[in-house]
């Protein structure tokens, strides 16, 4: 049976770097409230936006001080409130992110573990003693450093596997949970459509805490190996699901990476944890370890397409996809997957779109992704704000690295890439504020802008329109949204193909590289849409130019 979220079509928001409407310098929720009417141009139905809370942003609101409240310079919850009842008479959904495994360090709960060993409060998090004035064991932060941080006083460690400032909760803890369900179902109560849950595979900790042998010269083991989805976790979000997600009609996603395909269905199946997941083993094709940026491939499109089709293939069998290039935590998909420089502008950015938003599952656009955003290129590491790019900036170093080396790697790869500052217009910085932005612009501002597109009928940004329209509202949304996916096997290694159909049989063709690509035995019948203004074709063979895509129906 079909869900309402499988129609949905989501615009994911960095709010610190989307509009500032009071001029500060920083992103917050009037701003985005006063852009709904975009929104509804758009044709975007759910907004995904990522942490309001409490925070004292040092991992940029993922480590949250206090959920029920928000952080002042995004505004206040009476701002949230009216965004969501606005949003509502618009037809758009809210959906927020929630962060589950860690707190920050100033949520008063792990303020009172600290203050109190004898605490209730100790318990919510995960305290372990020192071994021979050493840390409990070997495990490495996913920010670089012991993952454990020394209590003041005391020979106990408190347990991080993000960041010192993100302590762990202790999800064996009964109490911790109850507090926990509480606070969700709070938000759900409250008239938002539902989550996107950030790192829950971590959840759940292998309880001997013991060392592993060394995977660097550190001495230390990827903390991940004791802590991401291990045995157990099954327990631990079925308990989740049925105090809190269960009892609502809401839309929960989520970022499940470490899920091999084989558990799939105990995630997104009839009876899984979540509505959907974001698959990442195709979202990362350019780099061979998620933690360590410098360790690239030189991948093909044939790879591409494989750790695609693998990912769509997978997840038909047993539930929904929600379909992404590029997030917060990714850096700019032009950038990324369109190889070749000369096309990387409106003909690659279309493209793009093309595949996003005819995969089957729910697509989610990122912010600027709609204006074909690029990766910026800073020259130092202390233009960078993202924790994640100072670890990588120093690791690669420690691996050898020239410093400009490590600043190369960091500038391709840095989750920086997609927090800038959303570009409103060519005026100074974007039109975002009228003061100097919190983060540094992109830099191409001047001709990569909303304004410069929005009355353009062949932008990038009215090329999304267009697709989200065909995909939402004609007669080809029953096969784009709900038919079934088959890869087409018989074309060219550059070229991603596939079909999608229902009452209507679609086929796309992505020409992936920068060179002409022929797909024999195929004929046009109604070319519905194409990111050049045409094409050549024979009775029996498409032509495409270099990173041509199209949607059509064909004669077969």
């Amino acid at each position: 049976m079909n869900k309402w979220w499988q129609n949905e079509t989501v615009y994911q928001i960095y709010p610190r770097s989307f509009n500032d409407s009071n001029n500060d310098g920083t992103g917050d929720i009037k701003g985005i409230t006063k852009k709904l009417d975009y929104f509804s141009y758009l044709g975007v139905t759910m907004l995904w936006l990522c942490p309001v809370y409490r925070s004292p942003m040092d991992d940029n609101g993922y480590d949250i001080s206090d959920y029920e409240k928000i952080n002042p310079e995004f505004g206040t919850m009476a701002d949230l409130d009216e965004l969501i009842k606005k949003a509502k008479e618009h037809h758009i959904k809210i959906i927020l992110d929630l962060v589950i495994n860690h707190t920050s360090d100033e949520h008063p709960w792990f303020k009172k573990a600290l203050a109190d060993p004898n605490s209730k409060y100790r318990d919510y998090y995960i305290f372990k003693p020192g071994v021979d004035n050493h840390a409990p064991n070997n495990w490495r932060s996913l920010f670089g450093g012991s993952a454990w941080e020394k209590v003041p006083n005391e020979n106990n460690y408190y347990l991080h596997v993000f960041g010192k400032k993100q302590p762990d909760l202790n999800w064996e803890n009964p109490v911790m949970k109850k507090d926990i369900y509480k606070m969700i179902n709070w938000w759900l109560d409250k008239g938002i459509a539902g989550f996107r849950i950030d790192s829950i595979t971590f959840i759940k900790k292998d309880q001997d805490f013991a060392s592993l042998p060394a995977d660097d010269n550190d001495g230390m083991v990827k903390v991940s190996k004791k802590t991401q989805n291990r045995p157990g976790i099954a327990k631990l979000l079925k308990e989740l699901k049925a105090n809190t997600f269960e009892k609502h009609d809401c839309m929960t996603v989520g970022e499940a990476p470490g899920v091999p395909y084989d558990q799939f269905n105990d995630f997104i199946g009839p009876d899984g944890y979540f509505s959907m997941i974001f698959d990442f083993h195709y979202a990362d094709v350019d780099v061979k370890n998620g933690n360590e940026w410098w360790d690239r491939p030189d991948w093909t499109p044939k790879q591409f397409k494989q750790l695609l089709f693998t990912s769509q293939m997978e997840i038909q069998k047993c539930g929904w996809s929600a379909n992404f290039l590029e997030n917060h935590d990714q850096p700019r998909s032009i950038s990324k997957l369109i190889k070749d420089k000369n096309y990387q502008n409106a003909i690659g950015a279309k493209a793009l779109a093309i595949l996003l938003l005819s995969l089957r599952g729910t697509p989610f656009i990122y912010q600027g992704e709609e204006l074909g955003m690029t990766n910026f290129h800073r020259k130092d590491i202390s233009e960078f704000n993202d924790l994640s790019s100072i670890h990588n900036y120093h690791a690669a170093i420690e691996h050898g690295y020239s410093k400009q080396a490590a600043i190369h790697y960091v500038n391709l790869r840095s989750r920086d890439n997609t927090r800038t500052p959303y570009p409103w217009n060519n005026q100074q910085y974007g039109g975002f504020s009228q003061t100097k932005p919190w983060l540094e612009m992109s830099g191409n501002e001047d001709r990569i802008n909303n304004a410069a597109q929005i009355n353009d009928a062949d932008s990038i940004l009215n090329f999304y329109k267009k697709l989200i329209s065909i995909r939402n509202n004609s007669e080809y949304s029953d096969a784009l949204i709900h038919g079934d996916i088959k890869e087409l096997t018989d074309v060219p290694d550059n070229v991603i193909g596939f079909s999608r159909h229902d009452q209507h049989h679609l086929d796309i063709l992505i020409n992936f590289s920068n060179k002409e690509e022929t797909v024999k035995n195929y004929t046009i019948k109604n070319l519905i849409i194409d990111n050049y203004k045409d094409i050549k074709t024979t009775t029996s063979e498409i032509v495409l130019k270099p990173y041509q895509a199209i949607i059509f129906e064909s004669e077969a």
